[in-house]
């Protein structure tokens, strides 16, 4: 039997939900031909998602994210569209969902950390929004048993329903760049090796501004030859970044390159010499799962789904122990024999994670909510006969 399926596809350009919305879907269509879905894009994202099977087609939606209109407005496409089942790749669902409801809560940073948040109205919006997802979806999808402990002690629900789904890693950090590449595309961007790598948006819990007077301090501790490279948006926070390198005698060690295409990414991996990324708190933290598929040591925080992805295959430390994440950074940065160590340990776990099982499970999760409700309509008609 062939079901109709949508897929909230809106947020595929952003950093992190974008990526796996991107791969989730390439996965699907690599999968399932049987059944037909629609994607949808913002405007200016329509041609994010092309060279897919004939299965799926993408439908524009003009509404903002977190705004009370794609309430409405998505609830009006799902009635027009007659979908079988909506799939929020985020934490919100439409006001009215006339059809059966799978959600991906990725995190719950916003309400564990609320002084991250611009107002109280964004805390109050997003525990709202949440609770009725866990309330109102058939099945959720959370990135890691840590964000299901999370949701389940948060918001007291059943976790029964809570189905853990690790994201993949794309296979272009698993496939070595030749070093004629690797040179070229390091030039383009004016990064001399050798350098340590953070990738991570601007956001508090990214924990970027330990991470820096971890850098100055590692380097009195064991002195070594090698910049700080931070891929990623940093929007108004530049200005107190560089600020900071400034205070701490780093501003010709301190590199921030802003955003950077998908494609330049598995290069500037595999082109680091240790990978850095002791945030606060990560739903999953798929970059460093993209550092060990790269084949590049890393070190990492001791707490939240990190620990859960890279104890054991992973330099781990307390991300607000400034001192012992500069510890971290200069035993790597002195012994090759420990990052040799880290890099193999770090390939061996990167094996488990692929966004081909990722959409396999995730389609499982689709069939759970589908089958059962055939299963009700069944029941239903059965006895109706029987009176």
């Amino acid at each position: 039997m062939s079901y109709h399926i949508g897929i909230d596809a809106r947020k595929i350009d952003d950093f992190g939900i974008g990526t796996y919305i991107r791969n989730l879907v390439r996965g699907l269509g690599e999968l399932d031909q049987e059944n037909q879905y629609v994607l949808f894009v913002g405007t200016q994202n329509r041609e994010a998602l092309d060279q897919l099977p004939e299965n799926f087609r993408v439908v524009i939606e003009r509404s903002p994210s977190y705004s009370a209109r794609e309430l409405v407005s998505l609830s009006w496409r799902l009635f027009r569209l007659r979908l079988d089942l909506y799939h929020s790749t985020h934490y919100v669902l439409p006001a009215i969902v006339p059809c059966k409801a799978v959600v991906t809560i990725h995190d719950i940073i916003h309400l564990l950390y609320p002084e991250f948040l611009p107002s109280p109205l964004a805390f109050f919006y997003a525990q709202r929004m949440i609770r009725r997802s866990l309330s109102r979806g058939d099945r959720i999808i959370a990135d890691s048993q840590n964000t299901k402990t999370d949701l389940m002690e948060y918001f007291d629900v059943d976790g029964r329903k809570i189905r853990v789904i690790y994201p993949g890693v794309a296979e272009s950090f698993r496939h070595r760049v030749s070093r004629e590449d690797l040179d070229r595309r390091l030039a383009a961007l004016e990064i001399q090796r050798p350098y340590l790598l953070f990738v991570g948006n601007p956001k508090p819990h990214k924990n970027l501004d330990n991470i820096i007077k971890a850098f100055a301090r590692a380097l009195e501790i064991h002195p070594f030859e090698a910049d700080l490279v931070c891929v990623g948006d940093r929007g108004s926070i530049e200005f107190k970044i560089q600020q900071r390198a400034s205070q701490l005698g780093l501003s010709d060690r301190l590199r921030l390159l802003g955003h950077v295409d998908d494609e330049a990414l598995p290069a500037l991996y595999q082109g680091a010499r240790l990978f850095l990324f002791p945030t606060l708190y990560e739903g999953f933290g798929l970059p460093v799962v993209e550092a060990m598929a790269s084949g590049v040591p890393v070190v990492t925080s001791n707490t939240s789904a990190l620990k859960e992805i890279a104890e054991g295959y992973a330099h781990l430390v307390n991300p607000l122990d400034v001192e012992e994440i500069a510890k971290a950074i200069a035993q790597c940065m002195a012994d090759e024999d420990h990052r040799d160590a880290l890099t193999k340990l770090g390939l061996r776990r990167a094996e488990d994670f692929r966004w081909t099982r990722t959409a396999e499970q995730t389609l499982d999760v689709y069939y759970s909510a589908l089958r059962r409700d055939d299963q009700k309509r069944k029941r239903l008609s059965r006895a109706k006969d029987a009176s």
